[in-house]
């Protein structure tokens, strides 16, 4: 029921645009939003001072502020908030939209504008924001009357968070937010049901998973909030899953149907037996290139059941024999009320060698080191990667029993990322440790939101740097591809002490340099009632295996680090080869 904006019983005086935009958010259960305040949106940040019960955390940079907003947005399946001025503000917003967009995140941006008088006129800090940022978000609008703010911002929540989730932006005029308002502020609109697929489609799939005899389920990033309806369907079913980089958590690690992570840096189990089965049932992913590696030779004897709410991605990458469209708890459901075990002993048993094949980081380094941190982590720890080999090694090494444990920048791959999402989870969840692990090279993107800690006074975010003095994941490819021809990526020279410039912010730090240290650094580093930054340095040339080479099938995957084994040169060159072929 729509309620009078003068009737809110607050002592707020005249209700303004910003008011009524404070009141919408307010009204729809927002109670933090991630921003930075400029000259264009300067009237919704006065307004902000009548609404103490939204609360706004104050970054130091736009783009720390969206993927904050994004942090705590992947942490608990609701809709993360972010604000920025006109002009650089809403442009520094860009990347994290673009991330969001990706990755699914339901994510609303709201962006001050210059007056409407000025659009057009290439005001002073004017940027045609909804135009910059339309390939990038589910949906934008520009605010044009002010009574229009309530619909407008209530449209925009129900668009991030409905059907397949993403990003929206409102952008609003200076004039807009300073103009009287007389409207009615309104309440949130009605979730729609969620997407039931149809009953022809689950008979013929179920007919499909019956006939399997090497069946594999693969887990994305959509299938998270189903985690245990699709839990109870593998098990009901005895298939084997594999859980892609953006759907970690959405089976339990500890089950013995877990294959592991598959793709590019995926597990020797999950990508063979991806390659050797004979039904594949996808539920909630996109099958990415990084998943997939050379379509043509992806799950090439499968037929493949393709679960997914957007048709968009229906048969747009890999063939789908079985089309269901669906949303992922609903089809989970429909698929396990027909579920007869199967039994595939030979199956299981080559499976079982497959794992055995794993290998667990033995010697000093950043796998070392990672696994160390991933060992101490309990199943309520929220887990953030920046991007990079530590993201890799952190995906193949942590032990995830719950969903949206995992944060991690998938689709965009965005350096930066890392740090201010685990902000955001710490402030979505503040009885939970968010822990984040950084390359020194990422952390340095977004290290300023070190302020942000004090400022907002966070307590349980614990940082972790892995250093190594390079830009790892492009010195791993420079060396096997590019005969070591190391091309702006060493870092070395000019990075700065980690441990001191934590101590600038008034951020406890720890280091360890070596094995024998990292026990001692990692107790003192979590057991710190502050949050809390370690800095472990490694050495220096290290890379993360398995690895299937660009332009390669999964199947062709490099499965051991170099000096590992006698032939692995031999067989280093022969992928090396295969991908330029490609």
């Amino acid at each position: 029921m729509a309620q009078k904006a003068e009737s809110t019983g607050l002592e707020r005086g005249d209700m303004t645009g910003a008011k009524a935009l404070w009141a919408t958010l307010a009204n729809h259960g927002i109670t933090t939003v991630f921003g930075y305040p400029g000259g264009a949106i300067m009237p919704v940040y006065d307004a902000l001072t009548f609404y103490p019960e939204v609360r706004h955390v104050l970054t130091r940079h736009e783009q720390g502020a969206a993927h904050a907003a994004e942090g705590w947005a992947k942490a608990t399946g609701q809709l993360g908030v972010c604000m920025a001025t006109s002009g650089p503000g809403a442009t520094n917003l860009v990347t994290g939209l673009a991330d969001a967009m990706l990755d699914s995140v339901p994510l609303l941006a709201i962006t001050g504008n210059v007056a409407r008088h000025l659009m057009g006129t290439d005001a002073f800090q004017e940027a045609d924001i909804t135009g910059i940022t339309l390939p990038i978000t589910k949906h934008n609008f520009v605010v044009r009357e002010v009574e229009d703010i309530p619909r407008v911002l209530s449209e925009a929540i129900y668009i991030a968070r409905t059907g397949r989730p993403g990003p929206v932006l409102v952008d609003i005029p200076k004039d807009v937010q300073l103009a009287a308002f007389h409207g009615e502020l309104l309440p949130p609109l009605p979730r729609r049901e969620a997407l039931k697929p149809a009953p022809e489609v689950v008979e013929r799939a179920q007919e499909v998973l019956r006939s399997a005899r090497r069946p594999v389920m693969m887990l994305g990033g959509g299938a998270l909030d189903a985690a245990q309806e699709v839990t109870q369907l593998a098990r009901a079913w005895n298939v084997p899953v594999s859980t892609t980089l953006m759907g970690l958590g959405a089976f339990p690690a500890s089950d013995p149907l877990w294959l592991g992570m598959p793709g590019m840096h995926g597990s020797v189990a999950a990508n063979r037996a991806i390659s050797d089965a004979d039904v594949l049932l996808s539920i909630g992913m996109r099958f990415d290139d990084r998943v997939t590696g050379r379509v043509n030779g992806f799950a090439p004897h499968a037929q493949i059941i393709h679960v997914e709410l957007d048709a968009a991605e229906i048969g747009k990458i890999v063939r789908t024999h079985v089309p269901v469209r669906g949303d992922a708890k609903e089809t989970a459901r429909a698929l396990l009320a027909g579920a007869a075990r199967l039994e595939h002993p030979e199956w299981d048993a080559q499976i079982a060698e497959w794992k055995s094949r794993t290998q667990t980081p033995d010697h000093w380094g950043a796998g070392y080191a990672i696994k160390a941190v991933c060992d101490r982590l309990t199943p309520d720890d929220i887990l953030s990667s920046d991007v990079g080999q530590h993201q890799m090694i952190a995906a193949q090494e942590a032990r995830f029993e719950k969903p949206r444990r995992w944060l991690n920048s998938g689709g965009l791959g965005t350096m930066g990322f890392g740090f201010p999402a685990a902000i955001g989870a710490a402030l979505a969840e503040p009885g939970v440790r968010s822990v984040v692990i950084a390359g020194d090279g990422g952390f340095q993107m977004t290290a300023q939101e070190l302020a942000t800690l004090k400022h907002a006074n966070i307590r349980n975010v614990k940082i972790c740097i892995v250093n190594n003095s390079f830009l790892g994941m492009v010195r791993q490819w420079q060396e096997l591809f590019h005969e070591k021809r190391y091309s702006e990526v060493w870092l070395g020279d000019s990075n700065p002490d980690f441990v001191k410039l934590a101590a600038a912010y008034d951020v406890p730090a720890y280091r360890a340099t070596n094995a024998d240290d990292l026990p001692a650094a990692i107790d003192a580093w979590l057991d710190d009632p502050n949050s809390a930054l370690l800095e472990v340095v490694v050495p220096n040339e290290h890379g993360v295996f398995p690895m299937v080479p660009a332009g390669a099938a999964l199947y062709e995957m490099i499965e051991t680090e170099p000096g590992r084994t006698p032939d692995l040169s031999d067989e280093m060159e022969k992928a090396a080869e295969e991908a330029n072929n490609a």
